[in-house]
């Protein structure tokens, strides 16, 4: 009985296994195609493959959050607050752009003069980090670009700004 509970629970492991790196891979064609728009600056591929919505989304979230800390007193914290959102569709219009999505690629080694790496090299960079999304990280390191998948195709829909911060000031 013992044995097969535990054969069990392995097919089921296995099987969760093979649907994570199903994602990762086939995440992986979209990442490429990705890449390949940043380093070529084609802005029209570059904006199928990114929810400016969520990316604009993540920057006010950030903003709102930040105001919360800040400690501002009287009105000064609901202003910030209310102005999050106007600032965070700036900053989208400014920052969600390949030229300056670059310095993420360079970190993670693509820079213009090496090839861009297969779909097996950039599906072992992804992570599976539930609910149809993965994301890309150095090894053990933190996940910095988030990609969900939207029908048939993966969009670079998140993207933690600290850890980009930390990482790229190295």
């Amino acid at each position: 009985m013992r044995i097969r509970a535990l054969l069990a629970l392995t097919a089921i492991a296995a099987s969760l296994s093979a649907c994570a790196t199903a994602d990762r891979y086939d995440a992986a064609g979209d990442v490429h195609a990705l890449l390949t728009a940043i380093r070529n600056n084609d802005r029209a591929t570059f904006d199928s493959l990114v929810d400016h919505r969520a990316l604009t989304g993540a920057v006010e979230a950030r903003l709102v959050d930040e105001a919360r800390r800040s400690g501002a007193k009287g009105g000064w914290q609901a202003a910030m607050i209310a102005l999050a959102g106007p600032a965070a569709d700036v900053a989208g219009a400014a920052l969600i752009r390949p030229e300056v999505f670059r310095a993420a690629a360079n970190y993670y080694g693509y820079t213009p003069d090496k090839p861009i790496p297969g779909r097996i090299a950039i599906a072992s960079a992804l992570r599976p980090v539930g609910d149809g999304r993965v994301c890309a990280a150095k090894k053990d390191g933190p996940c910095m670009l988030t990609f969900t998948r939207e029908g048939g195709s993966w969009r670079l829909s998140g993207f933690d700004a600290q850890a980009v911060n930390l990482q790229l000031k190295r």
